[in-house]
């Protein structure tokens, strides 16, 4: 790229940045360097699963789903006297009741979202029903069974069969759904982030070693570079999630059939998976923003491992953070995790994922915006500072020489 002498006059700082921008994502693009890059994500397919798995169970565990009793008086005192005794010697599901469940229709338990009900107990301790979603009343069919058993004990009762009615769903299974949207979301958006916002680090450092940074500096803004830069590194991992994605999917269209339904979000998928490349955007942004700052910072590549290392044990936290804080929308430590920067992206993924309120985002994304050019004139300035102010006196000049030449040349 041949930047023009007169360019920080003639051009605006949106101007210069796609200048850089167009320079750097051609220079990326067009590398063999790029194409084995492509390849390295299908090393955390697996990693992804697993991390949904593990966040699902986590959920679980955190509001474990229950059963509603809701039979006659009598029995239902017998049936949670003999859950008592049995719990003490084996694993059993909790139970929830109250004075009006027995009056209360089935389906208006099941979609109460107060007690997490994940199926509901009617009939007698001698004909007891189970309702709910299929797995889910499959799972505690043998548990009732017993329990059942164990209070008609006096009468030389054995084992009643017990009835199932299953459903499409609870808000315990729909709950849990959601939540493994959002664990997987948050894990996705996680290794994505860092694994594409190391190319900004990268880029930078060589040309840096190059003196083609300087030469940039002398010519337009150093807001426009970092712009430019940042953009560009954004274009190219788009890139590379619309060919990661179009494998995932050709995978998953071979499968066909054979594959279980898909949870849907709080916000529906078409919208969801609009929010989620948004999130990612802005993710990326927000800490390219501050690896370009290390970047620019840091002498040689060798001091841009111990310098970028705060940043990535920051990314870390944050995504540790997300996954415990997406338990309980609107907890203190969920709140925190939106407000703060780094980790608004991911916990506003999870939001999406378990909620329908669409404003939040819209407030979200502006919150973001705003930090993400807070760290760009941050970084630039540090840069001016600490970078294009040192050296020997005779690099200072030659950095003068050329300001004064680009200005003659206009």
């Amino acid at each position: 790229m041949t930047v023009t002498a007169g360019a920080k006059s003639r051009l605006s700082i949106w101007q210069a940045a796609f200048v850089v921008a167009r320079r750097d994502f051609t220079a990326v693009l067009f590398s063999k360097a790029f194409f084995f890059f492509l390849l390295g994500p299908l090393f955390f397919i697996g990693m992804i699963g697993a991390g949904g798995m593990l966040g699902a169970a986590s959920v679980e565990n955190a509001d474990p789903p229950k059963l509603a009793v809701a039979m006659s008086g009598p029995d239902s005192e017998a049936f949670i006297a003999a859950h008592a005794e049995l719990a003490e010697l084996t694993r059993l599901p909790d139970l929830v009741t109250g004075p009006d469940f027995f009056t209360t229709p089935t389906e208006e338990l099941l979609s109460g979202s107060e007690s997490n009900i994940a199926a509901v107990l009617t009939g007698s301790l001698n004909a007891p029903k189970l309702t709910g979603p299929d797995e889910r009343i499959e799972n505690w069919r043998g548990e009732v069974a017993l329990i059942a058993a164990r209070a008609l004990a006096d009468n030389g009762a054995v084992y009643p069969e017990v009835a199932l009615d299953p459903t499409v769903s609870s808000v315990a299974s729909q709950r849990s759904n959601k939540a493994s949207v959002a664990t997987a979301s948050i894990t996705l958006l996680f290794l994505l982030t860092m694994l594409l916002a190391g190319m900004v680090l990268s880029n930078l450092v060589e040309e840096k070693g190059n003196k083609i940074i300087e030469v940039l500096a002398a010519a337009i803004p150093m807001d426009a570079v970092f712009l430019g830069k940042l953009f560009a590194m954004l274009g190219i991992s788009f890139v590379g999630i619309t060919v990661w994605g179009s494998v995932i999917g050709t995978i998953l269209l071979a499968g066909g059939e054979s594959l279980p339904p898909m949870p849907e979000p709080g916000v529906g998928w078409p919208l969801f998976v609009a929010l989620f490349l948004i999130y990612f955007s802005m993710a990326y942004l927000l800490i390219g923003s501050i690896f370009l700052a290390v970047g620019s910072l840091a002498p040689t590549v060798r001091d841009v491992q111990t310098m970028s290392m705060p940043a990535t044990i920051l990314q870390l936290v944050v995504f540790f953070l997300v996954t415990f804080a997406m338990r309980d929308i609107g907890s203190p430590v969920e709140l925190f995790a939106v407000i703060f920067p780094l980790s608004s992206p991911f916990a506003m993924v999870a939001r999406a994922a378990q909620e329908s309120t669409l404003w939040w985002h819209a407030a979200a994304l502006g919150w973001q915006v705003l930090w993400v050019s807070i760290f760009v004139r941050a970084g630039a300035s540090l840069f001016r500072r600490k970078v294009m102010q040192s050296g020997p006196r005779g690099a200072k000049k030659r950095r003068g020489l050329l300001r004064r030449k680009a200005a003659a040349d206009a």
